[in-house]
């Protein structure tokens, strides 16, 4: 008969198990956060070369096609600034979880949609979870890497899945549509979205806080832009006409009960005093501008590609591919110039590169090869990759620390604000009775001109920021640093930073 006798664990033997159980934890938090960005941006860049497909199975003119963007655009940017708040609230955890399922839904009734208003209803509804989805990814990573360099590591994985969904979005886009139809890109969002809630299902719960919930100011500001973007809207299609002036005076009252209610707010959404900082207003600025004419440039060659030139929803994914490609070797040249020069330098250049890569589509026209497009595309997708991972270094050396996740947020909800406003306007210049090829001209002349002009800004009235002496200020070093700064001094709005921030190390993200 053999004894068999207890014996307890070592200190040693219990801290291998709790290390190798934290790093199994680490991994699936990681694993999830990756599903939601992957998630995400493939939808987002995947659907712009389906939107013929979708105006011919569902009807819509224009105006429709324009609103199936800018409806999810605009609910992600709306609910950018408050959506910390939520996770605070509710716990990180729990937020993403109701996020990734809601995106799913919302993805499985885009499917679905019998016409052009469910369609942008349910694009609407994806926008929210998206607002809902992404800070908290980040700050599921930031609670499970307490190391500075994992977690820079992390953010790195994260911000790379990204960069090759948004690369490879136009490509699959065009193929699912070519060989099954548009629905099917969104019918893909569903078991991606149940894997991400199997793998968050192995997380622990996270922490939760008292936060204040501003609805009056979540809500102005969401009627402020809806009543914007329908004002350039239709008057791109029929001028200063009824009902442009209402929208737009409805805009303006919306906006202005907005600010005044952050006056009054001892917790505002946006603290006023940020936007008495020079690097707060040059950056959101050159934020506005590089979102406008990328994702203007994007929407309107997706349909000059398909509806003009004849291509194949294929073929004009493809063009995109290497400009999109490129985006992210930007990222990684700037790591270098931010070390060397600062991050003015790299801002400038890249906001130059993008305009010269703008201004290069005026050559083009029914007879260019689609290769030849491509590698036109090609200064534009490398200067968003040089300029757009400075904004956010840039923007958190000017703020104070307690201001910097707020800081993040308005940065990008302004970004944002300007892709819905570049489809906005683009879609009325190039449906105008002068021609399909001449409004394009147009809307790139114009942001030829804004980038222009937000790149001088940039230069004289952005001073130079020193470049770092131990390590150089990287894409995803500084993000990291910022977001760590920001959950330790600012728990209210630090889910909103980590998102930011993420999202500015992609720098394309929908």
């Amino acid at each position: 008969m053999s004894l068999v006798t207890y014996r307890r664990p070592s200190a040693i033997g219990l801290s291998k198990v709790r290390s190798a159980s934290r790093g199994s934890s680490r991994r699936f938090v990681l694993y999830s956060a990756l599903v939601s960005f992957f998630l995400i941006s493939l939808d987002g860049s995947a659907i712009n070369v389906s939107l013929p497909a979708i105006s011919k199975g569902i009807g819509g003119g224009m105006s429709g096609l324009q609103w199936v963007i800018d409806g999810y655009t605009l609910t992600f940017a709306a609910f950018m600034l408050s959506a910390g708040v939520f996770s605070d609230r509710l716990g990180a955890k729990r937020v993403y979880a109701l996020g990734l399922a809601g995106f799913s839904i919302a993805s499985a009734v885009c499917c679905m949609a019998p016409n052009l208003e469910a369609l942008v209803a349910a694009r609407m509804a994806q926008g929210l979870a998206a607002a809902l989805m992404l800070p908290t990814s980040l700050a599921l990573i930031r609670q499970a890497y307490d190391d500075q360099a994992e977690r820079a590591r992390a953010i790195a994985v994260w911000t790379a899945v990204g960069g090759v969904a948004i690369a490879l979005g136009p490509v699959i886009g065009g193929a699912v549509t070519s060989a099954a139809g548009w629905r099917v890109i969104f019918l893909l969002n569903v078991p991606i979205g149940a894997l991400g809630l199997a793998l968050l299902s192995r997380i622990a719960p996270s922490p939760r806080r008292p936060a204040p919930v501003d609805i009056p100011s979540q809500l102005t500001f969401l009627l402020a832009l809806v009543s914007v973007t329908e004002a350039v809207i239709t008057m791109g299609h029929a001028g200063f006409t009824s009902p442009v002036p209402q929208l737009l005076l409805l805009s303006a009252l919306a906006f202005g009960v907005f600010f005044v209610l952050q006056a009054r707010r001892a917790q505002p959404m946006v603290p006023l005093r940020i936007l008495r900082t020079r690097s707060v207003l040059v950056t959101i600025a050159s934020g506005f501008a590089i979102n406008a004419v990328f994702y203007g440039m994007v929407f309107a060659l997706g349909l000059y590609f398909q509806q003009v030139n004849g291509y194949s929803p294929v073929l004009a994914g493809a063009v995109f591919l290497p400009m999109c490609a490129v985006d992210p070797v930007g990222n990684m040249v700037v790591m270098k110039l931010e070390a060397r020069f600062g991050a003015r330098f790299p801002l400038v250049v890249g906001q130059i590169l993008m305009a010269v890569g703008a201004g290069l589509m005026l050559m083009i026209d029914g007879s260019t090869p689609a290769w030849a497009t491509a590698l036109l595309l090609l200064p534009l997708g490398f200067g968003a990759g040089l300029a757009v991972p400075p904004l956010t270094s840039t923007l958190l050396g000017g703020v104070p620390s307690e201001l910097a996740a707020t800081s993040a947020a308005v940065l990008n909800t302004c970004r944002q604000v300007g892709s819905c406003f570049a489809i906005a306007l683009l879609g009325g210049l190039v449906s105008a009775p002068a021609g399909f090829l001449r409004g394009l001209h147009t809307g790139i002349l114009a942001g030829v001109a804004v980038l222009a002009a937000t790149a001088a800004i940039t230069f004289l009235f952005l001073r130079r920021m020193p470049a770092p002496d131990a390590q150089p200020v990287s894409t995803v070093s500084a993000k990291a640093d910022g977001a760590a700064q920001a959950v330790a001094t600012q728990p209210v709005t630090a889910q909103a930073q980590t998102r930011k921030l993420g999202q500015d190390d992609l720098g394309l993200a929908s």
